[in-house]
């Protein structure tokens, strides 16, 4: 067969991922928090982009009237000698600028009302207010702020060491322990960059770890706990072999300890009930980082017919427009390059507004799949979780399976029962030992634990008495199912969990 060259027009459809197309999928894929970051930058970025609600709530600024007699900057006198005006008077005036630039908390507030003694003597606290105009004081605002850790060992350290350069150490050392407590340094790198003997940079631990509160400035969870057993002169030379082996405690290896520590089973059981009740994290109690709270970008409620109505939390989702008026008038006078330019401006912001208006739809769409799915959890309880998976949601909406994965990845759903991210609605199955529906992971792992609290120190349960109880509920489970699901629940074994309540019982 000859080979030849030759010319064919062939039509076929494809895929391309456009620069719009990458920025839709990643727009899905963010959390609202890095939704917020990203239309603030695209903000400061695009001229033709302006936020929703940019003006409300300002108020209405009054221009004066263009035949009024206004004095001249060098003949006002002293504003606080002017006679008859009020205080924000003065500052126009003075200033030649409206008060709201000023003190825009007092911008078009009345000028503050003279404090009634009489009334307070009286008993009438109504008429204390903030500026006059009737809001009470929030107490709020008189609540002292809470004091950091760091802020706790300095001040300690100011009255316990007066030599400057030991207290110089000593706040270098206070700037690296950690929320928790624990002193993150090395002591003798610590003194080779501060130039010091590492004698100096020991002496100076030895009086942090005397701070408040006790156990304070260790350096490891051992040397915590010896610290607050010294404290209440409770570390006997027993003691300090149980704290020196509390890896044989965290394997509830009850017997190695007894004998390393040449004690019977009563003194071991008290020993360790005086370990349980110390605190190993005693940085928790000062200034502690506030978590971020979650915020939701669906809403579930209870419907007036006993379903479920799902909303979108509109306070998370950012509110853009595209200014088409300021493109018009600045493309009536740019040049060519410019035209250029604010025609891809343009062409951004309209695609940035109609992605953001797109992920909105399709986390609604996917939410109420997924609320319809798991009715028996918001109805009941994680009992009735069913088994889900992404392409059930994909086929029951008419979408990729990639697309609900990104939905679903970093969103928050708030219900009456709490709030949950979407993935946790996507549990694997496990089959029914009688032939029936399928039962969740999720609440395979809830019967487990439910079943093991239950417990008692005469009849503790073990995986294979677990095993033969699932079946008999309808739950088809293999023994090292069970054993995986207890281990991610962080449930000890039948035998330590035997001997913890054999010593709590003690």
């Amino acid at each position: 067969m000859a080979l030849s060259a030759r010319l064919e027009l062939r039509q076929s459809q494809s895929l391309v991922m456009t620069p719009q197309l990458m920025q839709a999928i990643k727009l899905l894929q963010l959390s609202n928090m890095d939704l917020i970051t990203y239309v603030e930058q695209e903000l400061e970025r695009n001229p033709l982009l302006e936020r929703a609600d940019d003006g409300e709530g300002e108020a209405p600024v009054v221009e004066p009237p263009a035949d009024a007699d206004l004095p001249a900057r060098a003949d006002v006198p002293d504003w606080f000698e002017t006679e008859g005006a009020s205080s924000s008077e003065r500052v126009a005036n003075v200033l030649d600028t409206d008060i709201s630039n000023v003190y825009p908390d007092d911008a078009g507030q009345p000028e503050r009302a003279a404090l009634d003694v009489g009334a307070l003597a009286g008993g009438d606290w109504s008429s204390v207010s903030r500026g006059g105009t009737g809001e009470d004081y929030s107490l709020e605002s008189f609540v002292a702020g809470e004091i950091s850790l760091t802020d706790h060992l300095a001040e300690q350290l100011a009255v316990a060491i007066t030599d400057p350069a030991l207290r110089l150490i000593g706040h270098d050392l206070i700037d690296q322990v950690d929320e928790a407590g624990y002193l993150r340094a090395d002591l003798a790198a610590t003194a080779e960059r501060l130039g010091a003997s590492l004698s100096d940079v020991e002496k100076v631990l030895a009086i942090l770890q005397t701070f408040e509160p006790t156990g304070i400035c260790a350096r490891t969870l051992a040397e915590c706990l010896a610290l607050q057993l010294a404290e209440k002169d409770r570390l006997d030379p027993a003691m300090q072999v149980l704290v020196g082996h509390l890896d044989l405690l965290a394997r509830r290896d009850l017997a190695a300890l007894k004998r390393l520590c040449s004690v019977d089973d009563e003194d071991l059981g008290d020993m360790i009930k005086e370990i349980l009740a110390l605190d190993p994290k005693p940085g928790h109690a000062f200034g502690s980082t506030h978590v971020q709270t979650v915020v939701p970008d669906v809403m579930v409620l209870p419907a007036n017919d006993g379903g479920w109505t799902v909303e979108l939390n509109t306070d998370t989702l950012p509110k853009v427009l595209v200014n088409q008026t300021y493109y018009a008038e600045v493309s009536k006078t740019a040049r060519d390059e410019e035209k250029t330019y604010l025609g891809e401006c343009f062409q951004s912001a309209n695609w940035l507004t109609k992605s953001l208006d797109q992920r909105a739809k399709t986390i609604l769409k996917v939410a109420t799949e997924i609320v319809r799915q798991q009715d028996g959890f918001l109805t009941h309880g994680v009992a009735h979780l069913r088994p889900l998976n992404l392409r059930m949601i994909a086929d029951a909406i008419g979408m990729h399976e990639s697309t609900v994965s990104r939905v679903t990845s970093n969103k928050y759903m708030a219900t009456t029962r709490g709030i949950f991210e979407l993935k946790y609605f996507f549990t694997s199955s496990i089959a029914s030992s009688e032939g029936g529906d399928a039962h969740s992971a999720e609440s395979v792992r809830h019967r487990i634990r439910q079943l093991i609290d239950a417990e008692t120190a005469e009849d503790v349960l073990s995986d294979d008495t677990l095993v033969k109880m699932l079946r008999d509920d309808g739950i088809d489970i293999a023994r090292r199912t069970v054993a995986k699901y207890r281990e991610a629940l962080r449930i000890p074994s039948s035998v330590q969990r035997r001997r913890l309540k054999q010593l709590a019982g003690a």
